[in-house]
């Protein structure tokens, strides 16, 4: 008797691997856990002592176990605030995001071994990190000092600015940009600035609308994306 080696093979198995049954595997976003997990009460208060930065209504006090920043006494510089929404590339805002900022003081030195420079003050009371989380509208704030330039390439000066890293559900790496300040000293030369195209500098530069409240949106993508850097 003949037998036909088709006939010895079993049938596929339906399993796991079946995409009849399963189809393909749903896609799920990073997050959100950047704007409850990381910021701190606080956290975005440079200046003072506040609960700016989180937000500690998502969470039960009893388990809020973050405390209050506390500061050793007043930086010196002018105070000011940082303020703006995040957005997305359809111009909705992102409710659950976290923005860093990390900057030089008023003399512009930073509060950091890498930053040397004995002719250049420390200001002991002035760290220049903070994280804000957004809130429902999307909004993020800081108040902290007004930065002092920093040396640049070629011996030159950087126009005062603020380093920002954006963390948000679906980016598996953060996006880091900057802030600048309308009209600050410096900005017609910053090397950096002088890098973007001059019809996409506006996305980094903050204007001033109350008196030293400052304004920029952090846009992630679409038409006015703000400016990224590769790190």
């Amino acid at each position: 008797m003949t037998i036909d080696p088709a006939d010895l093979r079993p049938q596929a198995r339906a399993d796991n691997q079946d995409p009849a049954l399963f189809g393909q595997t749903p896609s799920q976003t990073v997050g959100p856990f950047f704007h409850y997990g990381l910021p701190w009460r606080g956290g975005a208060d440079l200046v003072g002592r506040s609960d700016m930065g989180a937000r500690p209504e998502l969470m039960p006090e009893a388990h809020y176990v973050l405390n209050l920043s506390s500061p050793t006494g007043t930086p010196e510089g002018q105070v000011i605030e940082v303020t703006g929404r995040v957005l997305d590339g359809q111009g909705a805002v992102v409710p659950d995001a976290m923005v860093e900022i990390w900057q030089a003081n008023a003399a512009g030195r930073y509060r950091s071994r890498d930053d040397a420079r004995q002719e250049v003050p420390i200001d002991p009371h002035f760290v220049g990190f903070g994280r804000s989380a957004t809130d429902e509208e999307g909004r993020y704030r800081f108040r902290t000092i007004m930065p002092g330039r920093v040396p640049g390439p070629a011996n030159g000066l950087q126009a005062p600015h603020l380093a920002v890293s954006i963390f948000a559900r679906g980016l598996l790496r953060r996006l880091a940009t900057r802030i600048y300040f309308e009209g600050a000293d410096g900005n017609d030369t910053d090397p950096v600035l002088a890098l973007v195209p001059p019809e996409r500098r506006a996305t980094l530069i903050a204007v001033q609308g109350a008196p030293g409240v400052w304004s920029l949106d952090l846009v992630l993508q679409g038409e006015r994306e703000t400016v990224m850097f590769d790190l």
